[in-house]
């Protein structure tokens, strides 16, 4: 199956240089950020099949979690999810190490300490990264989800795609395009959708257990951010919070609310879109950030210790969702200020 874009030759290169780290490998790790999101989750099980299709023989090819709970409950449908291994309970030195939607190594929690005893370490990622680590270090800011640069690989590799994988990849891209709205939908992600639909890939189906799937906790803990959405600065910003109490009281689940700053970001006329939690841990807040037009949400979430892309960033932060808050605002007001109004009735 050909490649439905060009593939530059710096990209080609980083996707040799992969290949042969895998050529050489005969245990193998693959892992994205910790919280992962569905680019995140799809990716390393695409990657995983694309490496066990091509490579397998004689491999020994795990699917690692940064964090210790289980995958989100959103992407447990995704072929594969029940394989992954949290990375405290991954034994031994791998031969080869590669991160995936991962852009610094602060963002590994648990499995940075297995990336530190490992031989060898790559990286195939979409984010702008401040502390390149990895050898090669593949970074496409431009590329709308770390999901395309997989299929893509796996097209160098001559991998044909198995419907697991496309449904895997399709979710990657589908979820950090925001179903194909926000402005990292490209042609190149078009391109790459429809490739991985002839692969096999069943869109209505990723997108009932992603969009059409909610709990009743949720909704009900949706409603009670969507009651609470302000918006200042003339309209331009647009804020909400959810607290430990609400999710105590609605009985959703903290992985369940990745979702929420959407429906803040909803709102017309907002140019940027705040969304803050309370964590598990007691005194951080979640922040979750969106944009529309040219405003640049990741310099603000690079600014409380984030980071992201220019649509769609986060962080977290120490205090109280009153502290942080304060913090924020000011910081997304410049960026809001700087930009010219998108035209929010659009």
């Amino acid at each position: 199956m050909a490649c439905p874009v060009a593939i530059g030759e710096a990209q080609r290169r980083d996707f040799a240089s992969i290949a042969a780290l895998v050529e050489g490998a005969r245990t193998i790790v693959l892992c994205a950020h910790t919280r992962p999101d569905g680019d995140a989750v799809g990716s390393v099980l695409a990657m995983a099949e694309v490496v066990r299709a091509r490579w397998g023989e004689g491999r020994e090819v795990t699917c690692l979690l940064a964090d210790d709970g289980p995958v989100p409950s959103t992407y447990r449908f995704l072929p594969g999810s029940d394989t992954f291994v949290a990375a405290s309970a991954c034994r031994g030195d791998p031969d080869l190490f590669i991160a995936l939607d991962l852009p610094t190594p602060s963002r590994l929690n648990h499995a940075r300490a297995v990336m530190e005893r490992s031989r060898a370490v790559a990286v195939i990622d979409h984010h702008p990264a401040d502390e390149p680590f990895g050898t090669p270090h593949l970074t496409r800011t431009e590329a709308a989800a770390t999901g395309v640069l997989v299929t893509e690989f796996a097209l160098f590799a001559g991998v044909e795609l198995t419907p697991a994988m496309a449904n895997d990849l399709f979710c990657a891209v589908q979820t950090d395009t925001g179903r194909f709205q926000y402005q990292n939908a490209d042609p190149e992600a078009f391109k790459v959708a429809s490739l991985l639909v002839d692969a096999g890939a069943d869109p209505s189906w990723v997108s009932l257990n992603v969009y059409q799937s909610f709990r009743l906790p949720y909704l009900h803990l949706e409603s009670i951010v969507m009651g609470r959405i302000v918006t200042l600065d003339c309209g331009r910003i647009a804020y909400s919070y959810a607290t430990r109490a609400d999710l105590a009281h609605t009985g959703a689940e903290d992985d369940e609310c990745d979702g929420l700053i959407d429906s803040v970001r909803s709102i017309r006329g907002a140019e940027a879109a705040l969304f803050l939690k309370e964590s598990p841990t007691p005194g951080v807040v979640r922040g979750n950030l969106r944009a529309k037009g040219d405003v640049d949400v990741s310099a603000v979430a690079r600014a409380m210790g984030g980071g992201g892309h220019r649509a769609a960033a986060g962080f977290s932060a120490d205090g109280t969702i009153d502290d942080v808050f304060a913090q924020v605002f000011p910081l997304l007001r410049e960026v809001v200020s700087g930009c010219p109004p998108c035209g929010g009735a659009r």
